[in-house]
């Protein structure tokens, strides 16, 4: 080695370790396209959303009412220094609540100019699907679930809702807030 240039010898060593490797199966062979998302709980209709729709999910921070509002729009937190509009989601879809309170969490939404916290009653982190296990057709807990819910991924026994924040945004009913 005493003669060899350094780059020489690592190219003469990387020879020497691909030589000792078998091929590795093609990813081609037995590749399954997924699709990820947060997976939450809303009443007992479970549903996931895409990851890109969510910018973190939060404990259910103290919050500040307001006056003249719709029951469901619970109030303002300062997360961060930022004030954090929450929604529950579960009082606006009139589903009724999960039964432990403390597993409630905060998804935020910002896109844009949206800056918005939906709470629901739970939250499983990232969910992976087949993509061949994706149904345009979906059974629900409730109607008022029809207008956010585009499709469903089957995982197991159970059946998830995909879930699209932007179709709630975009709900003139979303908006009419005063009481």
């Amino acid at each position: 080695m005493s003669n060899t240039l350094p780059f020489d010898y690592l190219h003469s060593l990387a020879a020497r370790f691909q030589a000792g490797f078998s091929v590795l199966p093609s990813a081609r062979d037995n590749h399954v396209i997924t699709w990820s998302g947060v997976g939450f709980r809303i009443g007992e209709q479970y549903c996931v959303t895409a990851m890109d729709d969510i910018a973190e999910v939060l404990t259910e921070p103290a919050v500040t009412r307001l006056p003249g509002v719709k029951s469901w729009v619970r109030g303002v937190a300062n997360v961060r220094g930022r004030l954090l509009p929450l929604v529950d989601l579960t009082a606006f879809l009139g589903v009724r609540a999960g039964l432990d309170q403390r597993q409630r969490r905060v998804l935020v939404i910002e896109k844009g100019d949206i800056y918005l916290g939906l709470i629901v009653d739970d939250v499983f982190g990232m969910q992976h699907f087949d993509a061949e296990t994706y149904r345009l057709e979906c059974s629900l807990q409730s109607d008022s679930f029809a207008n956010y819910v585009q499709g469903s991924y089957q995982q197991g026994q159970r059946q998830w809702a995909v879930f699209r924040p932007a179709q709630l945004i975009e709900d003139n009913n979303f908006y009419t807030v005063a009481a």
